[in-house]
């Protein structure tokens, strides 16, 4: 029994779903057999897949079209061809792929070495730039050889690595930017390498921080403009020697932070972040082929055949035996580390970059361990924090983005050391400070354009800046409190000053703002619901009116924006409420036939009721972030990053006649 496989550009709804669907079974790791519908135990496609009997079939050429792709159904030829060549021997490349990371490996499915993750193909593509980088190198030397002794240049016959400024360290370095080139080839040309539907072009190995199986991948042609490509990898390295700005000499020491002593140094860091990212197993992916590209240019850099392991500062529970173990080593090493930052002879500000969320890997819904244990490290080293500010870094389509609120910015950290004669100060004396500190800085920060994302992130600068301004704050028991405690209480502050402004809302709005805390838009009892309309001094025939809830038997729930009505008007409504406003502009932002400018139409007639939706959408998106409703919490931060833009146009329509159709505002 054989398959084939054909292009479909016109699929049957059907079709969709069992493409939709593949070969993996909705639950668990089992598999599903295309031909027969049988299920796999992962167990069995592992052990084979290990025994060496995992292959690969062409699935379908993509061509360049006219503005578009063209998917065309393999020939037999360019089968045979594909899989034609042999593997070349490349060594120093079959170095192991790390068994276990924290987004997974292939390693369990028989792709145990780094020549493992590349077709024959791309083995021979890789190897024919290997040689000629070498080749490249000679030819700079031979070619510049005139040009140096009519420039008058001295002769250095240093090599790159030994300090040399001649020609010969010219073509080592010529040869370094050639091998960014082709790691960056190695990036997008891999049998890990998905192909992004939505964009028609390669995805790159490191999508995630992971080195991840991939089912179906695409193997992009070196010679090509498209990604992947040998020559966009080339643009990139000249675009980035263009545009450094080097304007002196500097030094690179490679060297375990915690073992060295810093001295007049001016110190700005994107640390590890705690467990979060294993970085010096997925550089080894890169590694191994710097190491063949440049072992000879660079020895001393080289030497190693994979990176050192054992000093990374990164709580891996696989390397040191257990979680518990892993936090005690990342917390002796950071507070080494920062107690070598805080005894810098310069009394400059630290900047620390750190693009970690508080409460990704929370256990007690306030903060995470990684958070938690990286700020003690500061605070234990005598480092007061002065500022945070949330800095954009982070690419919005990125991979790990798609189903999370996944942080738009890195936060920095401005640290200063902590005057030796600082005040200790009671826990009751901490709170009432964050009272009265934390809604001026808040409100600074939203000023500013934060987006909800961030906020919480952010907030945390105002609170521990405040806590580690004091030698020690102390519990009721007079022990020192911990960053972990006193970033609970940052939080606690953070979420009353959020509460408090709810009694600024209509009943209505603040009744369907007690409700979405208790269930969000699922089902509750009338009963209850009979409860909190009462003690907001409503009925429930009130709040069906006002259009915010629907009862029906022992049920209640708050209407969804779909079932709102499409042609909302406040002007028209008898109790307009801000729920519905904030609502009502998430729907049109969103609809296909929507946008900004169906959301400034409604906004030019909401009138009083335009500022208290969007502080809702700030407390919506804040409850949705506690709760871990993500793809609630989507919409609201939606709203309040095109805010000011849904503004302006809703300005610019009140001035401008009403087009035939359209409300007037």
């Amino acid at each position: 029994m054989t398959w084939t496989f054909e292009v479909d550009d016109a699929p049957s709804p059907e079709a969709l779903a069992s493409a939709k669907s593949g070969t993996k079974a909705a639950r668990g790791a089992n598999f599903i057999c295309v031909l027969t519908g049988a299920a796999i135990d992962d167990k069995h496609v592992k052990s084979e897949a290990k025994a060496g009997r995992m292959g690969h079939r062409m699935i379908a050429m993509v061509a360049q079209g006219v503005r578009s792709r063209i998917y065309l159904p393999p020939s037999v030829e360019q089968e045979t061809l594909a899989l034609s060549l042999r593997i070349p021997e490349l060594p120093g490349i079959e170095q192991a792929v790390p068994e276990k990371l924290t987004g997974g490996t292939c390693y369990g499915y028989g792709l145990t070495t780094f020549d493992r993750l590349f077709t024959a193909r791309q083995l021979t593509a890789l190897e024919c730039f290997v040689d000629l980088v070498e080749k490249v190198r000679e030819l700079v030397i031979s070619d510049a050889a005139d040009l140096w002794a009519a420039g008058n240049r001295s002769y250095d016959d240093r090599r790159l690595s030994e300090g040399g400024t001649g020609l010969p360290a010219y073509a080592d370095a010529v040869a370094t930017y050639l091998a960014f080139t082709i790691t960056n080839i190695t990036d997008r040309n891999s049998n890990i390498v998905g192909w992004a539907s939505n964009r028609e072009h390669a995805r790159n190995v490191f999508a995630r921080q992971s080195i991840p199986m991939v089912w179906d991948f695409a193997e992009s042609n070196v010679l090509s403009d498209s990604s992947g490509n040998f020559f966009g990898g080339v643009t990139k390295v000249a675009n980035a020697i263009e545009n450094l700005p080097a304007r002196g000499q500097g030094e690179i020491i490679q060297a375990a932070a915690q073992q060295i002593h810093l001295e007049r140094v001016v110190i700005s860091t994107d640390p590890p972040y705690y467990d979060n990212i294993a970085y010096a197993d997925l550089s080894d992916y890169f590694y191994v082929w710097l190491r063949v590209l440049l072992g000879n240019i660079h020895p001393g850099l080289f030497r190693r055949m994979v990176t050192p392991k054992s000093e990374e500062l990164v709580a891996a529970s696989y390397r040191h035996g257990g979680r518990d173990s892993a936090e005690r080593f990342f917390m002796a090493g950071m507070t080494s580390v920062m107690h070598n930052f805080a005894s810098s002879e310069l009394n400059e500000p630290t900047t620390i970059y750190y693009a970690f969320k508080q409460s990704e890997a929370s256990i007690d819904g306030i903060t995470s361990a990684g958070w938690a244990s990286f700020l003690q490290a500061v605070v234990d080293s005598g480092f007061l924090i002065d500022g945070t500010w949330p800095v954009r870094t982070e690419i919005e389509r990125r991979f790990v983005s798609q189903d999370t609120n996944a942080l738009a910015s890195s936060i920095v950290l401005v640290c200063r050391r902590r005057d030796a004669g600082a005040e200790t100060i009671t826990r009751p004396d901490f709170l009432r400070r964050l009272r009265a500190e934390i809604p001026a800085a808040l409100a600074t920060i939203r000023a500013a354009g934060v987006g909800p994302t961030d906020i919480q992130q952010a907030a945390i600068g105002p609170g521990i800046g405040i806590f580690t301004r004091y030698a020690s704050v102390l519990n009721t028991d007079g022990e020192p409190m911990n960053v972990r405690e006193a970033l609970k209480l940052v939080n606690q502050v953070r979420e009353e000053i959020a509460s408090e402004g709810e009694g600024d809302y209509d009943a209505e709005t603040r009744f369907a703002i007690e409700w979405f805390v208790a269930h969000g838009f699922a089902l509750g009892k009338s009963g209850g619901a009979i409860g909190m309309a009462n003690a907001a001094n409503l009925g429930i025939t009130d709040l069906e009116r006002a259009g915010v809830l629907e009862t029906k038997g022992g049920d209640a729930r708050l209407l969804r924006r779909t079932d709102m009505p499409a042609n909302w008007d406040p002007r028209k409504d008898k109790r307009p409420t801000a729920w519905e406003a904030c609502q009502h502009l998430i729907r049109r932002l969103e609809a296909e036939d929507g946008g900004i400018d169906a959301a400034a139409q409604l906004f030019a007639i909401l009138g009083d009721l335009a500022d208290p939706a969007h502080q809702l959408a700030f407390r919506l998106y804040d409850i949705c972030e506690t709760k871990g409703w993500h793809a609630e919490g989507r919409p609201y931060n939606l709203l309040i990053q095109e805010w000011a833009e849904i503004e302006n146009r809703a300005f610019a329509l009140r001035d401008a006649p009403p087009a035939q159709g359209e409300m007037a505002v």
